[in-house]
């Protein structure tokens, strides 16, 4: 249930799938929830400015059904995608949605 999704300036990144993959696991690691449930996105090449400038940045959201933690998340995935993009973290947003059992569906049913 926990999701991440990354959405950046970059016309691409840079193996994108190991990034996925890394994203994953600390979100995982992060919501202390199994990652067989953890679902991440990359959207690359999304036309974005940050304080009025076209230089790389990228916007993140995370979801999920409690679990939330965003100072040290924030501080944790900044530093992922900064170490794996190049982008400065002061030119990353992210965003939580701590979102209700009721309204998160799977597997033709709801959480809760």
């Amino acid at each position: 249930m926990p999701l991440i999704n990354v959405r950046t300036s970059l016309k691409s990144v840079e193996n994108a799938e190991a990034l996925l993959k890394e994203l994953s696991a600390a979100l995982a690691q992060q919501t202390g929830k199994p990652e067989a449930y953890v679902m991440t996105l990359l959207e690359s090449g999304v036309p974005m400015t940050f304080a009025g400038s076209s230089d790389p940045c990228a916007y993140v959201e995370i979801k999920s059904i409690g679990a939330l933690k965003p100072p040290a998340m924030t501080e944790a995935f900044c530093e992922l995608i900064t170490a794996r993009t190049g982008i400065p973290s002061n030119r990353i947003y992210v965003a939580f949605e701590d979102v209700k059992a009721s309204s998160w569906g799977w597997n033709g049913r709801t959480f809760g």
